[in-house]
């Protein structure tokens, strides 16, 4: 199954819409349908196509629902989704409300993370992103060490 890589810079039009990078929308076209269910996560947008998003949800199932956290998350997780599907050109409608919550102008970072896509405000992206591969090093051999990769 091929997965989401890789970073793009695109611009969201007057309206909202986001062309959603051709890589990205051949792998929405062979490996799911061209339905987005995108939330806000931190600091971006995540977009999770339809059968990941239901994964997504099961997992959610198993979490210890009496948790105050859990709960909180699920409620401010849940409560930002919008299905968004693509149209014939490639594009997505971002929510006034999503865009504002993850802070989109016009120019974004489209960014590849396997299973889902994070739509970054480029300048967001660049901090938070960009400016962090120094202290990916130190991560990189934690984790190689345990994963073995």
């Amino acid at each position: 199954m091929l997965k989401f890589r890789g970073h793009h810079i695109h611009t969201i039009d007057q309206k909202g819409r986001l062309s959603i990078p051709s890589k990205f929308r051949e792998i929405l076209r062979t490996e799911y349908d061209e339905r987005l269910m995108v939330s806000f996560l931190g600091h971006c947008l995540a977009a999770y196509p339809y059968s990941e998003w239901e994964k997504l949800e099961e997992n959610f199932l198993r979490l210890p629902q009496g948790d105050k956290r859990v709960n909180q998350y699920l409620r401010t997780f849940l409560s930002a989704v919008e299905e968004c599907p693509l149209d014939t050109q490639g594009r997505i409608l971002i929510p006034p409300i999503l865009r504002e919550r993850a802070g989109l102008k016009d120019k974004v970072k489209v960014l590849g993370c396997l299973y889902k896509i994070e739509i970054w405000d480029y300048d967001r992206a660049v901090t938070e992103v960009d400016d962090k591969f120094a202290e990916v090093s130190s991560v990189t051999e934690q984790l190689s060490e345990e994963f073995r990769f």
